[in-house]
């Protein structure tokens, strides 16, 4: 059954807090220093990482690109985005983010369970969840203490080991094999197909979609804003709104939370209309409809040094970023 593999992870956890890889927030993982070797089993051959395995949350975590080059995937880094693309050799394209909770994956939006992360230049990711993504199998041998991973093989369709006996020999329903390989239950499947198997956990967890015109107004309203802010300061802007939607005591889309109330003024002088959102707001907004938010659950936010009275004091304070306080 091509599943996750979820006791040979803490096995794996309790191996390297063994060796001195213990728990610690992404921040903390981000910062540290310690590196350790992690020997790892490609389809049968040993090879060595510089970089080191880190534990966050009871997770293994390790280098995105270097293991889904020796897979046999390409891969691009996108310093400006902070963003991953892999195409791996079973033609797969997936985006990973920076801290960002959602994937791209063969064009469509999933959340996953843990968040990639950035450490030493790096992008890490679960081993786990990089073995789905990648179509591998996931072992990890206890007597050598090697993370063992092998490519597993399409299963190829013949005249009598159709849908029914791939799914029964891998454990996975039609309906997710369908899926995994962008057809429909109308599809006539020819015989000598090749049909991918492994299924990612997180495929029962499409993203909440969004619309080009969403993006645009949020990045517009970011731009006018907070544009001349870092793009931490421009994240926040964009969580504001969208943590409005969110909230019962505000109007629940972005278009009508921008366009009530006087909290945006630019919304009504014109000024939101002609805005023209650079790549940062772009890119903040996108990263918050894809689920990074670092301000919390705010749902306003001000410049002390202009808004000033008591409501503005009365509110508890999440964060400070550039010249605005985030606050609820």
């Amino acid at each position: 059954m091509i599943r996750p593999f979820k006791p040979l992870i803490v096995t794996m956890a309790l191996a390297l807090l063994l060796i001195g890889i213990g728990p610690m927030s992404i921040v903390s993982a981000a910062e540290t220093t310690n590196k350790t070797p992690i020997a790892i089993e490609l389809n049968g051959e040993t090879v060595k990482l510089a970089d080191p395995a880190i534990m966050v949350e009871n997770r293994t975590y390790i280098p995105v690109a270097r293991v889904a080059r020796l897979l046999g995937a390409k891969t691009s880094w996108n310093k400006v985005n902070e963003e991953l693309t892999i195409n791996t050799a079973l033609g797969d394209k997936i985006v990973l983010g920076n801290e960002v909770p959602v994937v791209y994956f063969n064009g469509a939006r999933y959340r996953m369970e843990a968040l990639p992360f950035l450490a030493d230049d790096r992008l890490y990711v679960p081993l786990r969840q990089l073995s789905e993504l990648l179509h591998a199998e996931l072992k990890w041998n206890a007597d050598t203490d090697v993370i063992e991973l092998k490519t597993v093989e399409p299963a190829e369709i013949k005249d009598e080991y159709g849908l029914d006996e791939i799914s029964q020999q891998f454990g996975v329903t039609k309906e997710e094999l369908l899926k995994r390989n962008g057809l429909s239950g109308e599809s006539k499947i020819a015989a000598n197909k090749k049909i991918k198997v492994v299924v990612p956990s997180f495929f029962h967890k499409a993203a909440k979609p969004f619309t080009e015109a969403d993006l645009l107004l949020l990045a517009k309203i970011t731009m006018v804003e907070a544009g001349y802010e870092s793009y931490e300061g421009q994240l926040a802007l964009a969580n504001v709104i969208l943590n409005r939607v969110k909230d019962s005591k505000f109007p629940d889309s972005i278009r009508d939370v921008i366009y009530s109330g006087r909290q945006f003024p630019p919304a009504h002088n014109g000024m939101l209309d002609k805005s023209q959102p650079h790549a940062g707001a772009l890119r903040a907004a996108k990263d918050a409809l894809n689920g990074k938010n670092n301000v919390k659950d705010a749902v306003y936010f001000f410049n002390p040094a202009v808004s000033k009275g008591s409501f503005w004091s009365s509110l508890e304070v999440i964060s400070t970023i550039g010249h605005h306080r985030f606050a609820k």
